[in-house]
């Protein structure tokens, strides 16, 4: 083979290699509990000092009881994230717990850093994803069960019953992100141009105007 080729071959085969085994890089320390409060912007959140880490950075009790629930939709999410748990700073794992009132509803939404699975502490889901290829993949979940929403699909769960239901979610990330489906589109700040939604969805400016009216700010 000539040097000429041999090289190209090289440089390809070291490419297809860093692409296919690329990941987080290994902690290179016992913790990194997250310093919040610092000014640079990372890629995740700077150490705090080890003299300033106690137990209180990876303490969190806000899932231990359900959440209240009071809105048009039906359901809260309560995180327990990097942002509430400092101490989850570089670990790739997060939990959240999701309330629901009787017929509630977790929109339509994407977690575009993780997969979620749910696990289901009380009451009864009809839960679902689509695909890329727009196939629904849904399933009815009682109490004990397990299903998992793979990372970047839309997703969604409803209490069909007359009695309140929680899950507990489960985060493959520390900040794995939310995007409502509905608010992304009609609530964005600037808002998307009516012309891009009315051709989307193929419907007039009036329609697009009182749907973006429902998520409005509520006034004082």
């Amino acid at each position: 083979m000539a040097p000429t080729a041999l090289l190209s071959y090289l440089l390809v085969f070291s490419a297809i290699s860093a692409a296919c085994f690329a990941s987080d890089p290994d902690m290179l320390q016992d913790v990194c509990v997250a310093d919040t409060s610092s000014g640079p912007k990372l890629n995740g959140f700077p150490c705090k000092p080890d003299t300033n880490v106690s137990a209180a950075d990876f303490f969190f009790a806000g899932i231990a009881n359900p959440g209240v629930v009071n809105n048009s939709v039906g359901s809260l999410v309560t995180a327990a994230n990097v942002e509430k748990v400092p101490g989850l700073n570089t670990l790739g794992v997060s939990l959240s717990r999701i309330d629901y009132a009787p017929e509630g509803l977790n929109p339509p939404h994407t977690h575009p850093r993780a997969t979620e699975v749910v696990f289901v502490l009380e009451g009864e889901l009809d839960v679902g994803f689509i695909t890329t290829s727009n196939k629904l993949i849904s399933k009815s979940l009682k109490k004990g069960e397990v299903f998992v929403f793979p990372r970047g699909l839309v997703h969604f769960q409803k209490n069909n019953g007359k009695k309140p239901a929680a899950v507990i979610a489960a985060f493959n990330s520390q900040l794995p992100g939310t995007q409502s489906i509905a608010a992304t589109l009609f609530s964005a700040t600037p808002a998307v141009p009516d012309n891009v939604l009315t051709k989307a969805f193929q419907v007039g400016t009036k329609e697009i105007e009182k749907i973006k009216s429902k998520f409005a700010p509520k006034k004082a």
